[in-house]
């Protein structure tokens, strides 16, 4: 049987507005993907999500006297303003994940590979185009001629190599606009995968990030079909590869 004072509750209790709060956070994902095909960052779904469940239960324990009523609606608009904000900041931040998924494949695709003769199931050093000494998927690193590893070798060098070097360190050259706004995980990846074949100083301070900093998306994303040339030539790979990425970073526009 429902409390005689339900529709108060419904509209007013803190724990109820809690609940509604949370479920928008939940649904929300889903929503910004549905519509802009946007993947946000899980984890910080989850802290908000977190958080709400806090603000539900610090409702539960606060009287509602009609004394003092004002003022503590003056509180719970604060906090569902604030809380509003840090939603809105994190649909704004894609996930190192979801970017991940889209720039693996597109390296070792365009990278390649190159296997011992001796032994298939390894990866061996070798020339590239220009001359470097480079392993697994286009690693450069480090790498002399005779250097083996494995695939499980190489895989874990590439995200960690993505991650850190060529992720962080890209996202340096970023204006907070573009990392807030501007940087979808298919976005990411095109530039990131840009920064892995040119370097992270290269595609940094190219024209394709100070026009994608200066809001110019399209501009920028057309700016990364520039790099085509290897030892001072066009090279056909290259500018296929320079297609797909152009393709990602327009993806979602």
């Amino acid at each position: 049987m429902f409390d005689k004072n339900w529709r108060s509750i419904v509209l007013r209790s803190y724990t109820v507005l809690a609940f509604y709060m949370l479920a928008v956070v939940t649904l929300a994902p889903d929503a910004i993907y549905w519509l802009t095909e946007r993947d946000t960052n899980p984890a910080m779904w989850t802290v908000l999500q977190i958080w709400i469940v806090v603000l539900g239960v610090l409702g539960r324990l606060i009287l509602q006297p009609q004394e003092g009523a004002f003022r503590r609606k003056l509180v719970v608009g604060f906090v569902m303003l604030c809380t509003i904000i840090a939603a809105s900041q994190v649909a704004a931040q894609p996930s190192e994940r979801a970017t991940m998924r889209v720039l693996i494949p597109l390296v070792v695709k365009w990278e390649g590979e190159h296997r011992c003769a001796d032994a298939p199931q390894l990866h061996c050093a070798y020339r590239d185009i220009v001359g470097v000494p480079t392993l697994c998927f286009g690693e450069t690193l480090n790498v002399r001629i005779g250097d083996r590893a494995t695939d499980a070798e190489c895989r874990q060098k590439l995200q960690h190599r993505l991650t850190r070097d060529f992720g962080e360190g890209l996202h340096r050259y970023f204006t907070d606009d573009t990392l807030a706004t501007r940087l979808t995980p298919y976005r990411d990846a095109a530039y990131r995968s840009l920064a892995y074949n040119v370097g992270v100083r290269g595609a940094g301070r190219s024209t394709a990030t100070r026009r994608l900093n200066a809001g110019n998306i399209a501009g920028g994303c057309a700016a990364l079909s520039w790099w085509n040339k290897a030892g001072g030539r066009v090279v056909r790979g290259l500018v296929n590869r320079r297609a797909e990425e152009t393709a990602l970073c327009l993806r979602g526009l």
